[in-house]
């Protein structure tokens, strides 16, 4: 079927309306497409699309989600990656959770326990393969989330920003109110402030809340890249020595709006008619609704401008030669400003693409040059669908594409000149109902009481009628609870045939297929206007040296590392053995090669399994030094999505973390849920003492990671860091030095209360080191100041009255080794109240049911489960993907009253 596709679309007759067909054969045309397939071959896309049970959540909850891994132009579940890493970051790009998940046929699920203590704020959900890193972080599922807190968290901010002009600079003045969960606001508590870029201290002070618990402060708003990606960290006293600390990204409007301006395919060619696109954007980096005039440089108004839908637009426009041209800008507060249209050439190309019907593209390049052949090239996901030559002399080309011959997704047109280089590209967004999935939902009624049971039905059908064979997810959830921003909504097309693709930030992607009309697909049509395809780069598709891939693709897990002399040469011939440490059943051994490599491969172990790796001499010698090989996560700054962070996580989500705050407190009764609270008397009473001499302004123990001696003593390190490399969250060790994975700074180093360096922390005996507090958090790092941006880490030496832990011996030549495992999802609780069970307990739920795993048989599946005890509005989502990578998506309501 993908063949049939595939060469139906590259020899569709191209001269419908076209001047001159051309011939496979053709040297241009062919050497493109081999260089392509090459590229192709070579670096095959792989996609990742999670679905989450909820929008957002709360500490204590549980995030629930299913994987989909696809491949190729045709979106078929990806059968070669094994492997699945998913992550929860937190709002300074900490990873606070990981899982690795064994993905069978391109599928996978889990969940994430988010425990009572975690701070409320803006987190972020990301998943990847390890091939994926090839291709850098853009290309990897990452979704803002927020999760509030209602159980620990004793202070909630509302944050306001606004705009002034003083003495011709911009400023921000900012007003935080501060409440407690009853909403009485604190009054005439003192506020310490620092407003941060990049962990770098733009301004700092202090001040008193107000009558009303505000805090007003300002700053200045002249630089972009603060008012969209920086932040302000406030401590708010709330009684003595009790400062609570806050962080707030700040999403400011300062000004005008950035406005760029896009021709179609890139060109402007004096004499030609075509569309100019355009995008206002925001210091917030949302888009701004602006309109205006574009004059010449005589002062003539020759064309108007008004954007459609964030910040977007488009008109059409022919440019003279000798004139430039601006734009005369109106912003919505009636402020003003101007802006240079792009130069036009004299000579050029111009490449438009018009949809004059539902089922047909019609493409148009005009030149005003001649004697120069052209050749345009269509491709999606790494094949052509579509390729035509010029006529040899002319100037002019025109066809009708139909575009069934595409995929869903984007196409990306690209003119090339007689000598492969390309000249102009414009993408274009297709709609193809031929491989839509379509899903049908019904229910067993109209309505339901609270406590009912509920039979859903699905019916999996594609574009011919035919029944569809596919496995879906989900998820049902009071929407009364959990009201959702459908525009803003996680959704499994929006990612897998939209975002993945496109460069930058693209704000309420899911609008675009919510309600699919004539106004979303103009809409849509200007975001690919506006928007860079992020793909390839042809220079590198036509190189004949193609890099290869560093990162292969993962499909069980390989251990390996290198043994070495104490001086650092290679043990050659070595004998290695991988022990299980638990049972010491599991013994596999391995030879080292020239270079003192080795490897076991093709193993797959749970999370929780520990290893010993032994290593001796081709002559039975102990005295050798074992080096584990370690692949560090992408980078987890420099998020592209900033803007969907929320500035007021803890009040936007106040009614459902309310609701969860009663679930809490009746799981609580039975011992269940994610709480840490109800058992601190008895882990608490261990820690204090072991430490009771820790110099953390935040308090023993009042840290992100706790690392205690007996965490330390069955490593055989002979410098500190070397025990804490790959131990740590978030942190580095580069020459012995610890450096924050958010954004590459030293952190601070603090040994028993005194500031100090990589280098005297190095020197220390690992035997006398009693802990190591890692803080990460600005919640934990606030109260170090600029100095603590990067991090902290505070080593507390022993004093003598710790409690002492006595080290496993292994001897020389002998390494314990924990690496992470496959994760073992849970299983989702869904009462039924025909049985004994808990029922207030049930009625506070929110995820009134989650079913990752359903396959339609017959294209055909159903579900049974109960109603929660509240009357609302119950909300299915069910997303999916069948065997021949057809994608579907279903929303459907009900009533419980």
């Amino acid at each position: 079927m993908a063949y049939k596709r595939f060469f139906a679309g590259l020899l569709v007759a191209i001269g419908i309306i076209g001047i001159y067909s051309f011939s496979i054969d053709d040297d241009i045309i062919t050497r493109i497409q081999r260089q392509l397939e090459k590229w192709t071959d070579n670096h095959p896309i792989e996609k990742v699309h999670l679905h989450l049970d909820k929008p957002y959540y709360t500490a204590g909850d549980d995030i629930w989600f299913k994987a989909y891994v696809i491949t190729g132009p045709l979106h078929r579940l990806q059968p070669d990656s094994g492997i699945l890493n998913v992550e929860l970051i937190d709002g300074q790009d900490s990873i606070k959770q990981s899982l690795k998940l064994q993905l069978k046929n391109g599928l996978a699920f889990g969940d994430f326990a988010l425990p009572d203590t975690l701070h409320e704020g803006n987190y972020r959900i990301r998943a990847y393969t390890q091939y994926m890193q090839n291709y850098g972080s853009e290309y990897i599922f990452d979704k803002a989330i927020s999760i509030g807190n209602v159980i620990t968290n004793k202070v909630f901010t509302k944050t306001t920003f606004d705009h002034a002009a003083q003495n011709g600079q911009n400023v921000i003045n900012t007003t935080i109110s501060y409440s407690d969960i009853n909403g009485v606001a604190y009054v005439g508590n003192t506020v310490n402030y620092t407003v941060l870029l990049n962990n770098a201290v733009v301004t700092k002070g202090k001040g008193i809340t107000d009558n009303e618990g505000n805090l007003h402060l300002s700053f200045a708003g002249d630089n972009p890249a603060l008012l969209s990606r920086g932040r302000i960290v406030t401590g708010l006293a709330i009684s003595k020595g009790n400062i609570v600390h806050k962080s707030t990204p700040i999403r400011a409007m300062a000004g005008g709006a950035d406005v760029q301006f896009f021709p179609e395919g890139g060109n402007m060619v004096n004499g030609i008619a075509t569309k100019i696109a355009f995008k206002a954007i925001g210091t917030d980096g949302l888009g701004v609704d602006i309109k205006g005039s574009i004059v010449d440089n005589a002062g003539n108004k020759v064309g108007t401008m008004n954007t459609s839908h964030l910040g977007m637009g488009v008109f059409e426009f022919t440019p003279q030669q000798g004139k430039t041209y601006k734009a005369e800008i109106i912003y919505p507060d009636g402020s003003k400003s101007s802006a240079g249209l792009p130069k036009a050439a004299d000579k050029g190309y111009v490449l438009n693409v018009s949809s004059p019907d539902a089922q047909n593209l019609q493409v148009t390049v005009t030149s005003k040059q001649t004697g120069n052949d052209f050749s345009l090239v269509a491709q999606s996901a790494g094949k052509i669908y579509y390729a035509a030559k010029s006529k040899p002399g002319s100037n002019q080309f025109s066809a009708v594409v139909p575009k069934n011959k595409f995929p869903s997704g984007i196409a990306q047109f690209t003119l090339f000149s007689s000598t492969g280089e390309p000249l102009n590209e414009r993408l274009v967004f297709i709609q193809n109902p031929a491989d839509r999935l379509n899903l049908s939902v019904t229910a067993d009624n109209q309505s339901y009481s609270p406590r009912q049971k509920v039979k859903l039905n699905i019916d999996a059908k594609d574009s011919e009628g035919k029944a569809a064979v596919g496995s879906f997810s989900v998820s049902v959830v009071d929407e009364t609870k959990v009201p959702v921003n459908e525009n803003n909504e996680n959704n499994i097309l929006a990612n897998l045939l939209l975002t993945s693709d496109l460069k930058g930030y693209v704000e309420q992607p899911a609008y675009y297929f919510n309600d699919v009309n004539d106004k979303t697909n103009a809409e849509l049509d200007a975001l690919m206007l506006t928007q860079g395809y992020r793909r390839f780069e042809w220079k590198n598709v036509q190189s004949e040296t193609q890099s290869p891939n560093r990162y292969p693709r993962e499909t069980t897990f390989t251990i390996s590392g290198r043994v070495t002399t104490p001086s650092g040469g290679p043990v050659v011939n070595g004998k290695v053995e991988l022990i299980n440490f638990d049972d010491g059943l599991l013994k596999v051994d391995a030879v080292t090669d020239a270079n003192g490599r080795f490897a076991f491969k093709d193993i797959i172990y749970a999370d929780s399994l520990k290893f010993l790796i032994q290593a001796r001499t081709a002559k039975n010698k102990k005295d050798v030094v074992i080096k584990m090989d370690t692949i560090p996560p992408p980078p987890a700054s420099d998020y592209k999505n900033t803007a969907d962070f929320d500035v007021n996580t803890g009040s936007s989500v106040t009614a459902y973390a309310q609701n969860n705050k009663q679930l809490y407190f009746e799981q609580m009764k039975y011992g269940l849920g994610n709480h840490v609270i109800s058992l601190r008397e008895v882990q608490i009473r261990e820690k204090r003492n072991a430490l009771k001499h820790s110099a953390n302004l935040n308090g023993p123990g009042n840290a992100d990671q706790i690392l205690l001696s007996k965490d330390l003593v069955n490593y055989g390190c002979i410098r500190l860091s070397d025990c804490l490399q790959g131990r740590l969250l978030g942190v580095l060790f580069r020459n012995g030095v610890p450096i924050t994975t958010r954004g590459g700074g030293r952190m601070l180093v603090i040994i028993d209360g005194m500031y100090s360096d990589a280098g005297f922390m190095n020197s220390l005996n690992i035997n006398d080191v009693q802990s190591v507090e890692v803080l990460r958090n600005v919640g934990t790092t606030g109260i170090y100041g600029g100095r603590g941006g990067n991090g902290v880490l505070i080593v507390t030496t022993k004093r003598g009255d710790e409690p002492t832990y006595y080290p496993e011996t292994f001897g020389k030549g002998i390494t314990p080794y924990q690496p992470k495992g496959i994760y073992k999802a849970r299983t989702f609780y869904s009462p039924r109240y025909d049985a004994k069970t808990r029922e207030k307990l049930a009625d506070l739920l929110t995820t009134i049911f989650w079913k990752p795993d359903v396959v339609t048989t017959g294209g055909k599946a159903s579900m049974e489960f109960n109603n929660a005890g509240s009357n609302g509005t119950y909300r299915v989502v069910i997303e999916g993907v069948d065997n021949e990578g057809n994608i579907g998506r279903q929303v459907f309501r009900y009533n419980v009253k």
